[in-house]
């Protein structure tokens, strides 16, 4: 069972409210996670904080040295924290702490099962009396569908889902188990959406692929775009996004995949798993992206382009041709890092440089 999952079960409102080192312990004892904990493991504490507002019964997460002056300052109650800060935290007088293989890490599971958010407060539960669902969907017993969404025909929508205000689903849409749809979400017919997914506002999938053809007085006429959307377990996909449906067989995003706000992914584009994708990414149709792809804010992605497995794209990385090793890769034309640094330093001076050709050219024709 993922985390998320374990999130729906271990983390109801009961758990949220008993906050112990001792419960870390209990929870991670399988993880490899927890190193050791200094101090006593039935501390308390009552929410976890930044380390900037931090206080007496909080939590914390410090992975720099930096945050030590703060440490001292603010004085919380508990400290996660690695084993290379161990000593300067103990330092600061800090009687309860963490240690991890993997601050980071830590902060992500832990914060989800004790401080993630808690849907049961938003007070809806059950399909609410303004929502229009079609009488043939199938939707498992706790299912909550809130207040105007609408469920088109022969949809499925697995336990623990939630569909939020204003959510619009086409006809044969499958969402599967503990998946979230926030509000104002669109997904297109025949769409497929597997378990643990978080699709966050106003973002549509399954919308037509950009195609057209042209007659010879440059008209267009429109090429109907009869694939699906593919959503892949665990995938997250930020608000304001666009991911078009393929012309005929589908736009896939892999498991685990972590897309952030304002991209658009054309139709038949084929994205692996657990990449990182961060916002206005723009990829052009049936580009395939591999595995842990990294992609920095704006890259942009031509049509039909391959991206190999553990490629890093930075600084508004342009790809106008196959990305065929990893690596990190920058600029456009795309560069090595490594060369797109030393040109770039270099492309500073080009100003002083071009004065001085100037001033040394007209030395020689004196």
């Amino acid at each position: 069972m993922s985390i998320e999952s374990r999130d729906r079960t271990c983390c109801d409102a009961h758990m949220k409210n008993v906050k112990t080192v001792e419960a870390i312990q209990k929870l991670f004892a399988d993880k490899g996670l927890i190193l050791e904990v200094v101090g006593n493991p039935s501390t308390e504490f009552q929410r976890i904080a930044g380390m900037e507002v931090s206080g007496s019964g909080d939590l914390v997460f410090m992975d720099k040295k930096d945050y030590l002056p703060l440490l001292k300052e603010r004085r919380p109650t508990v400290v996660v924290t690695s084993a290379a800060l161990k000593g300067p935290a103990l330092e600061t007088g800090i009687a309860t702490i963490v240690v991890v293989a993997n601050v980071p890490l830590a902060h992500a599971l832990i914060k989800q099962l004790f401080a993630a958010r808690d849907f049961t407060r938003s007070g809806w539960t059950g399909v609410h009396p303004s929502a229009v669902v079609h009488e043939t969907v199938k939707l498992a017993d706790d299912v909550v569908i809130e207040s105007r969404a609408v469920i088109g025909k022969g949809c499925t929508i697995g336990r623990g889902t939630r569909i939020m205000s204003g959510v619009v689903i086409e006809n044969d849409v499958v969402i599967g188990e503990d998946s979230v749809m926030h509000p104002n979400v669109v997904v297109g017919y025949g769409s497929k959406i597997g378990r643990e997914v978080v699709i966050e506002a106003g973002t549509i999938l399954g919308s037509s692929g950009f195609g057209f053809a042209q007659d010879a007085k440059r008209k267009s006429y429109s090429i109907p775009q009869t694939g699906i959307v593919v959503v892949e377990d665990r995938v997250r996909i930020g608000a304001g996004c666009c991911i078009d449906r393929a012309a005929y067989e589908e736009t896939r995003i892999g498991a685990g995949t972590k897309i952030d706000n304002l991209c658009h992914i054309a139709h038949g584009v084929q994205i692996g798993q657990d990449c990182l994708l961060t916002a206005m990414l723009c990829v052009a149709g049936s580009t395939k992206i591999g595995d842990r792809v990294i992609t920095s804010g704006q890259t942009g992605i031509l049509d039909h382009m391959n991206v190999c497995s553990d490629a890093i794209l930075l600084h508004r990385a342009g790809v106008t041709k196959d990305v065929e090793k990893p690596g990190a890769y920058a600029g456009l034309p795309l560069q090595p890092l490594s060369d797109y640094m030393k040109n770039t330093a270099v492309a500073r001076g080009l100003v002083e440089l071009r004065n001085e050709v100037k001033e040394l050219s007209k030395q020689k024709s004196e």
